[in-house]
């Protein structure tokens, strides 16, 4: 199963800790060899500080309870670091803690930072000691002192850039910790900071919208509102964008977000369209089995996919959670089109194509005509099911084609009224002003010096 796993390609877009739960957990599924996964935990964590957890691995791959002086060194140097941070943020953690000086703070950082320097002695290099042992207490694994750190630093923040970094990394601190309702408001905060920013270049944005593609399936897959989410996100046009431009496998992710929520299945036909515009450069059985079913049409290969997902779920380090909804659903919408093409069904094939047992099957084919309220019946004798075909009439079909018609009318109808008043209006304001221009002229013509005005056409009375 190594060759549809997602971890190698996945690590390019992920930070070093958060890549840790994927290696543990390709670990005790034995897709890769055990030392192999060892080798590459120590490689991944020997650039953090995290000095105790990095020796234990050492010991681990080599055999040995002693370890190199350099670690001992290490130690006491990231211990020197953690107090002098401590030190350094002592004051303004003091200050932007007190409840009374938190509630003054406002939306503008920049009159937040004047009230802290004028009332508080606080600096800008001060808050800056924030991010950076916010920055600190990550790279040690104390991610409860980082998420603290690195929210009170985007509080204050006026640098944009670092803001953006304190975001990313509160974001991470949250999932490691599995606080998953903050972690979900906190990445939509960083989308809509992300969608707003404006980049140097679009590659930065991509690479931008790509990590927040691979970071929030920590959040979706763990969140109660998460399947509803990552619809939500990821079909989003930019974001369908970069799945297509840089990172196609995140489409499995959508697939089975889409399968397992049955009450967004009106984006099924949306996502098979991208399916389709991404199978060039992306297939996995997820995928596949969608295509099979929805564009080919073909019941064999959609059962074989089908019997793959179950291995690749199984084994994929966001989706096991969702395995026995993915199944329970991806049958579901498996026998929904099987009905619609034929009109006898053999529950024993049905069965058999499902992958389940002959009992077990005839029993979820049952209800499933019971709770869908198919117009079927079931055959006992032949062990069949009849479909009773139902054919729209035309009428019906005309009504149901024309029934926007009157509101789009009545919308045109509103913007040409609309448009007829504004040119009639334009009309006037054009008379009112050629008729203003007229009478200045008028007036000159009758000021002109040398011309008599018109004798009276009154006659003179008699004497």
């Amino acid at each position: 199963m190594a060759e549809y796993d997602l971890t190698l390609r996945m690590v390019q877009s992920l930070d070093r800790q958060l890549v840790y739960p994927l290696l543990d957990f390709v670990a005790s599924k034995e897709v890769y060899k055990a030392e192999d996964i060892l080798r590459a935990k120590y490689e991944l964590l020997s650039h953090t500080n995290m000095v105790d957890f990095t020796g234990q691995l050492y010991e681990k791959i080599h055999g040995t309870s002693e370890l190199p002086a350099e670690f001992a060194a290490k130690r006491e140097k990231v211990i020197e670091m953690l107090e002098e941070g401590e030190l350094k943020t002592e004051h303004i953690r003091e200050i932007i803690e007190n409840p009374e000086v938190a509630g003054l703070l406002r939306q503008d950082k920049l009159q937040n930072m004047k009230l802290l320097r004028d009332n508080y002695q606080c600096t800008p290099e001060m808050v800056l000691e924030l991010y950076n042992y916010g920055q600190l207490q990550y790279s040690c694994g104390n991610y409860g002192g980082s998420a603290d750190m690195l929210f009170h630093f985007s509080i204050l923040s006026t640098d944009p850039e670092l803001t953006l970094s304190a975001m990313w990394g509160k974001l991470a601190s949250e999932i490691l910790l599995g606080n998953w309702e903050v972690a979900y408001e906190d990445m939509f905060k960083l989308r809509e900071t992300i969608d707003k920013s404006h980049f140097k270049s679009q590659t930065e944005l991509l690479q931008q919208r790509s990590w927040l593609l691979h970071w929030s399936l920590f959040v979706f897959f763990n969140h109660a509102k998460g399947r509803d989410g990552i619809v939500d996100t990821f079909l989003l046009p930019q974001y369908i964008s970069t799945i297509q431009n840089s990172c196609p496998w995140i489409l499995r992710y959508l697939t089975a977000a889409v399968v397992t929520n049955r009450r967004r299945r009106n984006m099924m036909q949306e996502l098979v369209k991208i399916i389709e515009q991404v199978s060039y450069s992306y297939r996995d059985p997820v995928t596949e089995f969608v295509e099979a079913l929805y564009v080919d049409f073909d019941f064999d290969r959609a059962a074989a996919k089908l019997e793959q997902c179950e291995d690749v779920l199984k084994k994929d380090f966001f989706l096991t959670v969702a395995f026995d909804d993915f199944v329970e659903n991806a049958r579901f919408f498996f026998a929904e089109v099987y009905c619609r093409i034929h009109k006898r069904i053999d529950m024993a094939a049905l069965t058999k194509r499902l992958n389940m047992k002959q009992e077990e099957g005839e029993k979820w084919i049952v209800k499933l005509i019971r709770d869908t309220r198919m117009d079927a019946k079931v055959d006992f004798k032949d062990n069949s099911v009849i479909m009773n075909p139902s054919y729209n009439p035309i009428y019906q079909q005309v009504i149901e084609r024309t029934k926007a018609l009157v509101f789009r009318s009545q919308v045109l109808n509103g913007a040409i009224d609309k448009r007829g008043n504004s040119s009639a209006k334009k009309d006037e304001a054009k008379q009112d002003q050629k008729q203003k221009q007229k009478q200045p002229q008028q007036q000159q013509q009758q000021q002109k010096p040398g011309r008599r005005q018109p004798e009276s056409a009154v006659p003179v009375a008699a004497q």
